[in-house]
């Protein structure tokens, strides 16, 4: 059985596949067609239901939710994780003064934008761009301020950039909870045993990629767009942790108040929908 799976070429998630997509484990009888995208593009091919598993923000998953379910296995979660958002200047600002500067965002599903909008939600003078361009936008007066989100998080102050704030500490500090990023989402078409497979292969790929770390292998080395590899494992050590093996009790409450303040802020109804794929 062949299908399509895609994640992003960043280092967390060729960590996380490695083993998987070059059969370093027994795949059990599944083969996949691998597409590497952007995590915008990955949430765009969501909404398009595009892959038949894949990487994605979760709110993109959560505009998805009559197409993909979450897999237990393989998402981002954590604390002090988040996005940050950065200047130019080293100034304190207001509300206000961040409510009225153009900002460019990693894009429009992403959990980084979200974010933002749950910090400040009247900023609505925001620019999507790639996420590694958003550095060179704010260095070059493209925009004024930022949201970095990835590597980015470790090389900003390098390149004289300022951290404004951190989005990701303020969603802990108000709700008490760790911070969901991304997940892996698999179709509700899939039969569902099929999609349990699909489950436990990514925890024993993850389980192997974890066993020779902090080994960076030749397959993230090889995606990481010559990142350092003390950069990859700052990468990896923030992004790839027991939330990604397991979400636990904890991870999925924090998915489900992230849901419920998505929805609150959109202003729509919740699907009547099974976000987790044991109870689906």
């Amino acid at each position: 059985m062949k299908l399509t799976l895609g994640f992003s070429p960043c280092p967390n998630d060729t960590f996380i596949f490695d083993a998987l997509v070059n059969k370093k484990i027994d795949a059990e009888g599944l083969e996949f067609d691998i597409v590497l995208e952007d995590v915008e593009a990955l949430n765009q091919g969501a909404l398009q239901s595009r892959l038949d598993i894949t990487k994605l923000s979760f709110p993109a998953f959560f505009q998805s939710l009559d197409k993909y379910v979450l897999l237990n296995a393989g998402s981002a979660l954590g604390k002090g994780v988040g996005p940050l958002l950065i200047s130019k200047k080293n100034i304190e600002y207001s509300n206000k003064d961040i409510e009225h500067s153009s900002i460019a965002i990693p894009g429009v599903n992403t959990t980084a934008n979200f974010l933002l909008s749950f910090a400040f939600p009247n900023a609505n003078k925001k620019e999507p761009r790639i996420f590694s361009a958003i550095e060179d936008a704010v260095l070059n007066g493209q925009t004024e301020l930022g949201v970095i989100i990835h590597e980015n998080r470790f090389t900003y102050q390098q390149k004289g950039l300022y951290k404004v704030m951190d989005l990701g500490e303020h969603w802990e500090q108000e709700m008490k909870l760790p911070i969901p990023l991304g997940g892996i989402a698999v179709k509700r078409s899939i039969d569902k045993q099929v999609s349990l497979k699909i489950d436990r292969m990514i925890k024993k790929s993850i389980e192997y990629s974890f066993a020779n770390y902090p080994l960076i292998s030749d397959y993230v080395k090889l995606h990481s767009q010559a990142m350092d590899e003390e950069v990859m494992r700052q990468h990896i050590d923030l992004y790839v942790n027991n939330y990604s093996l397991s979400l636990g009790n904890e991870g999925r409450n924090a998915i489900e108040k992230l849901y419920m303040v998505f929805h609150s802020m959109k202003k729509t109804a919740l699907v009547k929908e099974e976000l987790f794929i044991e109870s689906f």
